[in-house]
């Protein structure tokens, strides 16, 4: 069942900024989401932003590239590099901000991302922290609404841990 709970905690550092909710799934689950682009594909992004194609490596160096398409058509996409794969406790990859093709835009920041995810009483604490290189590359992805993007990726999350 959906948890009624949507909006995560956020915290924001210096360079940084960590959301953090509780999902009712528990902690494999949660992380097999992360795991496949059959999974990616059915909660990643904004609901008006859905994820059109996700190619996945998921190991210890590994690449994940993905597209999100918008309402009029254009794309979001990125491709990010496995740093840390600890089933089903940790996943820490790089992550930066390409073209379709998949060519880094070097005007967009890169940034380092753990999630985390634990165990409650068989629900899951998902915790997202993004690290980024300065205040003014975290000031960037902020202003972009990626608090809310977030938000709603993760509810969109929650449906589907719902229907899993």
């Amino acid at each position: 069942m959906a948890d009624t709970n949507t909006a995560p905690t956020v915290t924001t550092g210096e360079r940084d900024v960590t959301l953090s909710r509780v999902f009712n799934a528990p902690r494999e689950l949660v992380f097999n989401a992360f795991a496949s682009c059959d999974a990616i594909k059915q909660w990643w992004g904004p609901r008006l932003w859905p994820t059109v194609s996700c190619d996945m490596d998921f190991r210890v160096g590994g690449v994940w590239t993905y597209c999100m398409r918008g309402p009029a058509g254009e794309d979001a996409c990125g491709k990010a590099t496995y740093r840390e794969i600890k089933a089903p406790e940790r996943i820490v990859y790089d992550d930066t901000f390409t073209d379709k093709d998949g060519a880094v835009l070097p005007d967009m920041p890169t940034m380092r991302i753990i999630v985390e995810f634990t165990e409650r009483d068989g629900k899951t604490l998902l915790s997202t922290r993004a690290e980024y290189s300065s205040e003014a590359e975290l000031k960037t992805v902020l202003e972009m609404g990626m608090v809310a993007g977030m938000t709603e990726t993760w509810e969109r999350l929650d449906e589907y841990l719902a229907r899993a």
